[in-house]
């Protein structure tokens, strides 16, 4: 399977073992488990969104927006149960629009979850890490 490194944006192919402590960037040789929110920007969006086999779910936010500033720490949270299993990235729809405009982005904080490229699902407002995690696992 296909994992997007989420340090250098490298396409790795790994075979997913569950007696894998960790699993590593060929390029970087930084923990593709890391489930820290990756920062997407106009050069690795593409990358992320299509080139993963895992599901990514986009938070599209600005640093203005109060509810997107309260549910930063819940999206990580969330992002913390699903190493290997579901990308979690962040995109800034004011330094974006462009990108922001592509998806029809008409408020925030909304998620998108891609799954090879096209959306599977879409939800917008500040959520608790609960229902993050309950969100993703009935569209994953």
């Amino acid at each position: 399977m296909n994992i997007v490194c989420p340090h250098c944006d490298a396409i790795n192919r790994v075979e997913l073992k569950e007696s894998a402590k960790d699993v590593v960037c060929g390029k970087c040789k930084k923990s593709l488990k890391e489930t820290h929110p990756v920062e997407l920007n106009a050069r690795n969006f593409k990358t992320h969104i299509e080139k993963n086999d895992i599901p990514v779910v986009v938070d599209f936010w600005a640093p203005w927006c109060g509810p997107c500033i309260m549910m930063a720490p819940q999206f990580e949270e969330a992002a913390k149960h699903f190493a290997l299993k579901v990308r979690f990235a962040k995109l800034n729809s004011d330094n974006y629009p462009e990108i922001a405009g592509m998806y029809g982005i008409m408020g925030i904080p909304t998620m998108i979850v891609f799954k090879k490229g096209m959306e599977v699902g879409r939800i917008s407002g500040a959520m608790s890490a609960s229902q993050i995690i309950n969100w993703i696992n009935s569209l994953i």
